[in-house]
């Protein structure tokens, strides 16, 4: 997990922060699994059998013994598109005073996303942005330029700032986002997949539709494990109220804990098995832990997708 101080000021510079997690993870890349992937992300790419030997570099081969090959501005690269969900769930937990250390979903889901956007850029990749709750709230096409990234960060910075009251059905605008998104893109999906089980089928048909075009989709299932999947809270008599419906009940969490991890495992088994049927990348991510098993996913999806 990156070490970043717990001050609220980091918020308000996105681009800075998301430059300190890239940096911190391409740094932790060295003493994990995935260091055998070219720090020079902007530079190379790994060389396929049967490419022309002219642009391989042997300088990094040596260094590596992997072959890779020089990349130009020019080449036509990866065009990638995030989804975010805004509705009132992913809001959770409520907090005032929101820092790099005290994120709620839809925090932590804006400074993952503009992570990916700074790789992004130093892969001279295209990017664009969907943002929806209870209306398509926002869209921009992928797009590689620095102004269009500019954009992009002052959108992802504006959630930060807003609240949302909105309850939403998910499969409703990820159909819509698919018909906008025309060429192959890897589709990346930061939602809590909060949704009233009867439109559980509704939302793989949705994802099945994104798939259409030959796209890949990660979805990045962003949640609080402490509270979502274990129900940890103190045994005292505690309200607890649905964010998006606004039902209550009056319980102590030790009474239904048990059953409550056991049904939360189910469902989100359940969710992995359907998304390997239908060859959608799943990654359970814990608001808490950091932001490396999103960059590292960007970075396997991204060597098989090219």
């Amino acid at each position: 997990m990156i070490d970043l101080k717990n001050t609220t000021s980091e918020l308000k510079n996105l681009e800075l922060l998301a430059k300190q997690v890239v940096e911190g993870f391409i740094t932790g890349m060295h003493k994990s699994p995935f260091h055998g992937f070219s720090v020079e992300f902007s530079e190379h790419k790994l060389y396929n059998k049967g490419e022309s030997t002219r642009h391989i570099d042997w300088k990094l081969f040596a260094k590596t013994e992997k072959l890779y090959t020089k990349k130009y501005e020019e080449e036509t690269n990866l065009r990638c598109h995030l989804i975010i969900d805004n509705s009132a769930s992913m809001h959770y937990p409520i907090s005032k005073n929101q820092s790099t250390n005290n994120l709620n979903k839809i925090g932590f889901s804006v400074v993952a996303a503009a992570s990916l956007m700074e790789i992004l850029k130093r892969q001279r990749d295209a990017v664009g942005l969907s943002i929806y709750s209870d209306s398509y709230e926002y869209y921009a096409p992928e797009k590689g330029s620095e102004r269009h990234r500019k954009m992009l960060l002052h959108q992802l910075e504006q959630l930060l700032e807003a609240n949302s009251t909105t309850n939403t059905e998910t499969y409703q605008f990820l159909h819509e986002i698919a018909e906008k998104i025309h060429r192959r893109s890897l589709i990346f999906l930061f939602t809590d997949m909060f949704q009233t089980s009867k439109n559980e089928e509704e939302l793989f048909d949705a994802l099945r539709h994104l798939k259409f075009n030959k796209h890949e989709v990660v979805l990045f299932h962003t949640y609080d494990k402490k509270t979502e999947f274990l129900f940890d809270f103190d045994n005292s008599p505690k309200k607890f109220i649905d964010v998006e419906t606004g039902e209550e009940i009056n319980l102590y969490a030790e009474n239904v804990q048990q059953n409550y991890q056991e049904l939360s495992a189910v469902f989100f088994n359940n969710l992995k098995n359907k998304c390997l049927q239908y060859r959608i990348d799943y990654i359970p991510v814990d608001i808490n832990e950091g932001y490396d098993k999103v960059l590292a996913s960007y970075l396997i999806s991204r060597q098989d997708f090219l």
